[in-house]
């Protein structure tokens, strides 16, 4: 991909910068919720499987962990790093994006060490299908989900030094380990990423702050909407950009994490800081906050027999919890 292009891509993400959404938002007290296990290490990624057990990445215990409906805590497989988001993906595997190994994963390396990796859980071996795009290292992947096209889309964070920064960005890849795309470079800490029920639109939580949600149409295997539009680089302008449009932009002392969405399309956003989920209608004009105990409330994943029940992970104080929602989420493809 050539600096022009990357600087074109760059300002798709800069243009949704500049708009800020007027939406009614309100507050809803906590709801009852069940604490399903405790005592785990930093838990995101949580994905249901077959049997009704609950996968999850411990990110600072380097290790993949199955939550049986009992509440009894097995291990899936040991991955190593920072298994940060987690997918169910064909024939009974599992993806996994590991970032490589946060600070509380003891001594980080300067080195890029983010990958993507494949969990046969039957088995618990552990591969990694992509380290690389295009020659490049991937910094810090962060979150996935799969698409009807034989692929998935995933973000990555890249990572902040004391003066410089290692940019992410939004790929797709296959899950057969064949291709691997980088549709959008730079962006600034992508985290949680979702598809419409129709599969039409992409979300993505990002921009400075990880305030922001973004929506992107999709229009192909690994391709999204593009628009005309001048931007200057150097002495070259280049004609094509990324199309996003803004969801929902929050101030206040809160940050978006991870991400599902329900089967009314409605967004529902795992918040940290003043932590809870943040509920945010397609438009992006209805936005309600449900508080929670855990100023890290990270990841959600909606599951049970008519996909009513959403697991939510308390990331600092090391729980699985499950409640009631009022509307079925959307079945993931290969839930």
């Amino acid at each position: 991909m050539t600096l022009a292009r990357r600087a074109a891509l760059g300002a798709g993400i800069a243009a949704v910068l500049v708009r800020s959404a007027s939406a009614s938002e309100r507050e809803r007290p906590t709801p009852k919720f069940r604490v399903v296990a405790a005592g785990l290490k930093f838990p995101e990624g949580p994905f249901v499987m077959a049997d009704g057990s609950i996968g999850v990445c411990e990110i600072a215990a380097g290790r993949l962990t199955r939550v049986a409906p009992d509440g009894s805590i097995g291990l899936l497989a040991d991955v190593g790093g920072g298994p940060n988001g987690a997918a169910l993906g064909p024939n009974g595997t599992c993806y996994v994006c590991n970032n490589g190994g946060l600070s509380f994963n003891g001594p980080v390396s300067d080195d890029p060490l983010g990958s993507i990796q494949k969990v046969d859980l039957a088995t618990g071996k552990v591969s990694t299908l992509y380290r690389f795009v295009d020659g490049r290292p991937l910094i810090r992947p962060n979150d996935l989900v799969f698409d009807t096209m034989g692929g998935f889309w995933f973000t990555d964070q890249g990572r902040a030094h004391a003066r410089t920064q290692d940019y992410g960005g939004i790929y797709w890849a296959r899950n057969d380990g064949s291709e691997i795309r980088e549709v959008i470079f730079p962006a600034t800490t992508c985290n949680g990423i979702a598809i419409s029920p129709d599969g039409k639109t992409l979300y993505v939580v990002g921009m400075p702050g990880l305030r922001q949600i973004a929506a992107y149409t999709i229009v192909g295997p690994g391709q999204l909407e593009e628009e005309t539009a001048w931007v200057e680089f150097g002495r070259q302008r280049t004609g094509r950009r990324v199309k996003p449009r803004l969801v929902a932009s929050l101030g206040g002392d809160r940050s978006f994490d991870s991400l599902r969405v329900d089967s009314a399309g409605n967004l529902v956003v795992g918040t940290t800081i003043l932590g809870g989920l943040t509920v945010i209608s397609p438009d992006g004009e209805t936005i309600e906050h449900i508080q929670m105990p855990d100023p890290m409330t990270t990841n959600l994943a909606f599951g049970g027999p008519d996909m009513r029940t959403v697991y939510v992970c308390f990331s600092t104080r090391g729980e699985l919890v499950a409640m009631q929602w009022p509307r079925p989420g959307k079945r993931l493809q290969f839930q």
